[in-house]
């Protein structure tokens, strides 16, 4: 069993050269060619829900795969938009749905909302992005947590932000140490902390981003793949969330000979 750690390595190490690989896998490469093809042949909303093999690769490519049943849920999330701050998606806690929204703007764009930039080489690319890391994913907990943190933390900027995202929030308490806090309180309080300990802005930075994610690499090795990393295995027990992430890093490195 490979480790968190080096798989995530492999992947991101040449992360372009990854997406191409994964780009050109049959199934991949004949629903992004149907989606080219089809996507400015929409004209509405009706349009859109209306194909759904269309509408699915859009709903995949923004994380929302798991919502492709709701249709009446998304018609409302299309209908108003995003101009108005009370527009439904406005109003709901998770932000892809905003982004889903900003992608195909009826509201704004009318007709013309698929030939944008968004609703075109954006969602294809959000679509390659999204299909690496589930596939990741179905073997790797870990290094589908480790990617998604890769593309999502540089657009974080609070500490609720970072909590607000369930992906994002285990990252960070995982690097951190923290308990899953469900009160008021416990979130306000994870809150402060987050923002004192991790200098959210140094995310914008590639390699600041990428130190930070092999830190929780190296711990979610710790944690969770003990039997992929056996100089690990010492710190195997609930003590591991009072080690320094540096120093779990350290030891992986050893173990991996990097």
């Amino acid at each position: 069993m490979t480790s968190t750690f080096t798989s995530y390595r492999l992947i991101a190490r040449d992360l372009d050269a990854t997406l191409a690989r994964k780009a050109a896998q049959p199934d991949v490469a004949r629903e992004t060619a149907y989606y080219k093809a089809k996507i400015g042949d929409v004209k509405s909303i009706d349009d859109f829900l209306g194909d759904r093999r269309l509408y699915t690769y859009a709903m995949k490519a923004y994380g929302l795969e798991d919502m492709t049943y709701a249709k009446a849920f998304m018609r409302k999330v299309l209908t108003e938009g995003v101009l108005d701050p009370r527009a439904f998606a406005n109003r709901l806690a998770d932000d892809r749905y905003v982004a889903f929204a900003s992608a195909f703007d009826f509201d704004t764009y009318g007709a013309a909302a698929t030939t944008r930039a968004a609703a075109t080489s954006e969602t294809t690319t959000a679509y390659l992005r999204q299909t690496l890391e589930t596939d990741a994913g179905s073997e790797d907990a870990g290094v589908r947590l480790a990617l998604y943190f890769a593309r999502k933390a540089p657009t974080v900027s609070s500490g609720y932000g970072v909590l607000g995202d369930p992906a994002l929030s285990q990252v960070v308490k995982t690097v951190l140490g923290l308990p899953d806090g469900s009160s008021a309180d416990g979130i306000a309080s994870q809150a402060a902390i987050i923002e004192k300990r991790v200098d959210l802005a140094s995310f914008k930075d590639p390699d600041k981003l990428q130190r930070f994610v092999q830190r929780f690499t190296a711990i979610w090795d710790a944690q969770n793949n003990a039997a992929s990393a056996p100089i690990l295995n010492l710190f195997a027990d609930s003590s591991t969330q009072g080690l320094d992430a540096s120093l779990l890093l350290s030891l992986q490195r050893i173990r991996t000979g990097n």
